[in-house]
């Protein structure tokens, strides 16, 4: 790290609090130069945390962290907060192998008291610290920064209306960078903002003194004679006051003249309840090209700093992404009825391809999953054909809504599962790891998984006919393997797998994109003289028992592959294969999963090497099953 005037000198906020007031604005101007030159090196999530920075220095300045508990929503914005928190030497480590973390995380440091990654969660969390504070009779600052996006989910309104209805003082900071909810505007609402964070505040008669002294009686007329309607009339706070938050703002974020007197008095405060603060803020602030950039480098890849060019991989290969969403846009121009669905990601789904040529039928809810289903389920209700596309671990949040919604009442809904198996620098919080178990439990639920690009657009064809019944196809990040795509007029039958090779003692079937694997393990074992049968399972549910059965009667030793946790496709497979009595017959059976630990964040490649399903991994596996000599005795009493 080059030399910084200030934050050579900054290596936890107890150093930042010993500078005056007037250097902050050069810290901040020093952190955003840091994040800048780490993210260019690394990639990760930029604009947010430019967005920030003044607030994360104000924050830090005023209340005792890490005593003072301060909770990130998602974790996108925490770059600054990691630099300012023991962690700036490693802020280059970031998304990396053994690096820092692009979330909160709390095994990294303690200024991070509750892990995120997921959206809408701090201000739920908050709460409970805050209660838990109160139950230990601990006078610790509870804080809790949300973004205008994070603040949409149903998660975060359950949590305010709880924590409205307590006399448990927490502050809630709502990060205003986008959505727009109001918009600070000029000197009157900078000092209504002020004042009405103040101590003073809290006697009504005092303020309305104070109001009629700064203007005109006139102007202090319309303000009306109530309490809350004079803040909302100001403030833009009824929502929030109506939730029970005592509601200031909006204010600039990014002027620390305004930011640090609002903050020490909502930590002062004597308030009995939470406290909302309300800042306006610009995603990419002080980074030209992400001020300019549609996106303000939400998420970048690495970039030239001096250009702003991102360095993108040079690759032919299709992206699964783009290849399901140009798909589905084929079928939507024959079919009238096929509609998109997604929540809060429609570049990150390839919906926003599906959004320029059916604007009308494309529904991005916001970030709201279980919204997003049961929606779905009501269009599908009328006969139209929902195309939800939400990555794999989002999923998870609208878990009830898919068995209740969609699977009980036997709805045609299509779940476009992206992001599936291991997704690398989001690490795992973001990986795809359960959905093959969680949805292959539910009855009458067709689940695809693609093992390259072409067997992708045959089950988005395939799954435009299933109208009886809930269906899911799921598909990974990155790109396929190169093959030329099919017509959108070849479709598979469903719960039907294919032969790749044919072999005679082992059997591996495989769901989903390790098969390329599988087929180098095959080349390994056959340059010892074992010769393997490799099936492409295609579904996990229903299974192609018929094809399973043969292959477990002609072959010494059966072993399953799956990107998913054990409970998935394997399980099912064992099951079936128990019921018909084959292992009786010393059958020889493994099933290769993702290891039951979470993994963290590196390469997708290192990641499949630590959960043991490279090709390497694979043939040894056969190998060791084939030249096994256990036996099981039957003791007979």
């Amino acid at each position: 790290m080059r030399n910084y005037k200030f934050l050579e000198h900054i290596n936890f906020p107890s150093d930042l609090r010993k500078l005056p007031e007037s250097n902050l604005q050069e810290v901040s101007n020093e952190v955003r130069n840091v994040m800048i030159d780490a993210v260019s090196e690394t990639g990760g999530h930029l604009g947010a945390g430019l967005g920030v920075v003044e607030l994360t220095i104000a924050i830090h300045y005023v209340f005792n962290t890490p005593n003072d508990r301060l909770i990130w929503d998602v974790g996108h914005q925490t770059y600054p907060h990691k630099i300012l928190t023991g962690r700036k030497n490693k802020i280059k480590t970031l998304r990396q192998g053994n690096g820092l973390s692009g979330f909160t995380k709390r095994s990294e440091s303690e200024y991070d008291p509750f892990g995120a990654a997921h959206s809408s969660t701090s201000i739920s969390s908050a709460f409970g610290i805050a209660e838990a504070n109160k139950l230990s009779n601990k006078s610790n600052n509870v804080i809790a920064v949300i973004g205008d996006g994070a603040i949409s989910a149903g998660m975060a309104y359950e949590a305010m209306n709880n924590a409205g209805a307590s006399k448990t003082k927490m502050i809630v900071i709502l990060n205003d960078n986008d959505m727009s909810i109001a918009k600070p505007v000029g000197a009157m609402r900078t000092y209504l903002a002020k004042l009405l964070s103040g101590k003073i505040y809290f006697s009504l008669r005092e303020t309305l003194k104070l109001i009629t002294s700064a203007f005109s009686k006139r102007f202090s007329a319309k303000a009306g004679k109530a309490e809350d309607f004079l803040r909302s009339a100001f403030t833009g706070g009824t929502m929030f006051n109506s939730l029970g938050f005592y509601y200031v703002g909006p204010i600039d974020g990014h002027d620390l003249s305004v930011l640090l007197p609002i903050l020490k008095n909502a930590r002062d405060s004597k308030h009995e309840g939470p406290i909302m603060i309300h800042v306006k803020t610009q995603k990419g602030k002080g980074y030209s090209y992400a001020e300019k950039a549609s996106d303000n480098y939400h998420g970048v890849s690495k970039f030239n700093v001096i250009t702003g060019e991102q360095i993108k991989s040079t690759t032919n290969l299709p992206a699964y992404t783009k290849v399901f969403a140009n798909t589905l846009v084929k079928h939507a121009h024959r079919d009238s009825k096929i509609v998109g669905v997604t929540a809060a990601m429609p570049g990150g789904t390839g919906m926003d391809i599906f959004a320029k040529e059916f604007p009308k039928k494309m529904f991005d809810v916001g970030i709201a999953e279980q919204h997003a289903v049961t929606f779905s389920a009501g269009l599908a209700t009328e006969g139209y054909k929902p195309y939800v596309a939400i990555y794999s671990t989002f999923l998870q949040r609208a878990y009830d809504q898919v068995v209740h919604d969609v699977a009980i009442q036997s709805l045609p809904v299509r779940f476009a599962i992206d992001r599936a198996g291991l997704v690398g620098a989001d690490g795992s919080t973001h990986a795809g790891s359960f959905d093959i178990t969680y949805l292959s439990t539910l009855p009458n639920f067709v689940v695809m998984a693609a093992s390259d690009e072409t067997e992708l657009v045959k089950m988005i064809n395939t799954s435009i006919d299933i109208n009886d019944k809930p269906s899911a196809i799921r598909y990974p990040r990155g790109t396929g393997v190169g093959l030329e795509l099919p017509s959108i007029d070849q479709k598979i039958e469903v719960g039907k797998g294919r032969v790749i090779r044919e072999g005679k003692q082992a059997c591996i079937i495989s769901l989903g994109t390790r098969l390329e694997e599988c087929k180098i393990a095959a080349e390994e074992l056959n340059n010892k003289g074992i010769t393997t049968t490799i099936i492409d399972a295609r579904f996990a549910k229903p299974l192609d028992q018929a094809l399973i059965l043969r292959c477990a009667r002609e072959h010494e030793v059966m072993i399953t592959i799956e990107e998913g946790s054990i409970g998935g496709f394997g399980s099912h497979v064992k099951n079936l294969l128990a019921e018909k009595g084959i292992f009786d017959k010393g059958l020889k059976f493994r099933s290769m999963t993702l290891p039951d630990i979470f993994i963290e964040q590196d390469t997708p490649k290192k990641m499949y090497d630590i959960a043991g399903l490279n090709a390497t991994q694979i043939s040894k596996k056969i190998l060791d099953t084939l030249l096994s000599k256990d036996n099981i005795k039957v003791v007979k009493n």
